[in-house]
């Protein structure tokens, strides 16, 4: 397992900077998911909501600020094609930071799966 310690400060933002351990946003976390194929926005934004049957709703300003910068940072990539529907894929940079926070939400759920159900054991 590979995972990083976050010191995470007084305004609650992660001080751990590198790409490889990044703390994704919810709204990058699904962003990058629906980018395993590709899509245009309006089709990340609906598959997204799909995906989470309505838990997660990505709104067009959210998604294009951030499909902006998931491209400055490599971790997406604009295909070739028509300016009128612009088509993003995940890239390979990209996988690997989806992997690593993917497995970091894991370790957080299995912590909380064993302390909060110890707690409704019946005790």
């Amino acid at each position: 397992n590979n995972i990083s310690i976050i010191d995470i400060g007084g305004d609650g933002v992660s001080k751990n900077n590198t790409a490889e351990s990044e703390e994704l946003t919810d709204a990058m976390y699904y962003i990058l998911l629906a980018l395993m194929k590709e899509r245009h926005g309006y089709a990340i934004m609906k598959y997204v909501e799909e995906l989470t049957q309505g838990r997660v709703v990505i709104g067009p300003g959210t998604l294009y600020t951030l499909l902006k910068k998931l491209v400055k940072i490599e971790w997406i990539k604009q295909l070739e094609g028509s300016e009128r529907q612009k088509l993003y894929v995940i890239t390979a940079k990209g996988k690997h930071v989806l992997v690593h926070d993917w497995q970091r939400r894991s370790a957080m759920v299995e912590d909380g799966r064993l302390l909060i159900g110890e707690s409704f054991d019946g005790k």
